[in-house]
């Protein structure tokens, strides 16, 4: 007797069962899961990326006809002096975020401890951060107008009105006073990410340094620093780069009027009110540029001035605390 009778019949594939299956169904939410955001990041992000680039070696608008000229956009954005001009009011925002930093360091530090009403004051300076950019602006515009806030407060201690500047007008300071409103706003933000990276410090740490005769400050500059470092190196370069990309202040408080116009403002209305849009993408692609070397640049430096190392040991805390005990 043959023994193909013996044999079963192949089970006809099945679309329905092959689904079925728990681990072919977990390979397709996997897929799924990583072909939709990836999707999404293409279409969104890096697709309008390098069609910003291949725009930036033409002459165009938004409508109508496109010249090729190569590098020319660039070499406009290099040698323009109105857009030279703007990197120096980037200046006045990178000012005022070192002050931003150095005021969310140290109230960050103050409330990381036992502080009476300590939550209310947490909720008070991060509140300015929840206030949408626009809102913010027209706050500051009332406040800074001539007669209204700022120079009513400067009145009731006994400042004369008339000897006052003009906060917005005047070349001399109206870039300070734009600058001044990044503080009021990012305080907040920047002080909570600061406490979240204190908290995570080793309280032993405290009561190590505590024994042996470590005051406040000696703890804050051998503990807290080194460990809270890459918070530090992390704000500062979100701080720097927001900076060359300031828009909300100046566009809504003076429209880039009288010598206020910041580098991204610039770029928005050469985009939008002149329509060369070429050239706009050409300054969008060389601000990423300088964001890109300045971040690098922060890094290397940060690297070099110390160790990355974000964990101080109980014996050199101990080591410090006497030594500075000492003194």
């Amino acid at each position: 007797m043959s023994d193909a009778g013996s044999l079963t019949p192949k089970e006809p594939f099945s679309l329905k069962k092959w689904l079925g299956r728990r681990k072919v169904q977990r390979t397709i939410i996997i897929i799924s899961f990583m072909f939709i955001p990836v999707l999404l990041l293409f279409t969104f992000t890096y697709l309008p990326f390098f069609n910003m680039i291949r725009f930036s070696l033409y002459d165009m608008k938004y409508i109508g006809s496109r010249t090729f000229v190569g590098l020319d956009n660039y070499m406009e954005v290099l040698t323009r002096k109105d857009i030279l001009q703007t990197f120096k009011l980037s200046l006045y925002y990178m000012g005022a975020s070192i002050i931003q930093l150095a005021l969310a360091l140290y109230f960050a530090t103050l409330l990381s401890f036992k502080t009476k009403a300590g939550g209310f004051f947490k909720g008070a300076i991060f509140f300015p951060y929840l206030v949408c950019g626009i809102a913010v602006g027209f706050i500051f515009k009332f406040f800074y107008t001539r007669g209204f806030v700022l120079d009513t407060v400067l009145s009731w201690i006994g400042v004369s009105t008339d000897s006052l500047p003009y906060w917005l007008k005047d070349t001399k300071i109206n870039n300070y006073s734009l600058a001044a409103t990044s503080i009021w706003r990012y305080m907040g933000q920047n002080m909570v990410l600061f406490i979240g990276a204190i908290m995570s410090v080793d309280n032993d740490l405290y009561e190590a340094s505590g024994l042996d005769g470590a005051n406040r400050w000696q703890q804050f500059r051998y503990i807290i620093m080194p460990s809270i470092q890459t918070i530090i190196m992390l704000n500062l370069i979100l701080s720097i780069t927001g900076s060359l990309s300031a828009f909300e202040p100046p566009f809504v408080i003076t429209g880039g009027t009288f010598g206020t116009s910041t580098y991204f403002l610039m770029m928005h209305n050469i985009a939008h009110r002149y329509q060369k849009v070429g050239l706009a993408s050409a300054m969008a692609v060389f601000l990423m540029i300088i964001i890109v070397i300045v971040t690098i640049l922060q890094r290397v430096g940060f690297s070099l001035a110390g160790d990355n190392d974000s964990d101080v040991s109980k014996k050199t805390a101990r080591k410090l605390g006497k030594k500075e005990g000492t003194k």
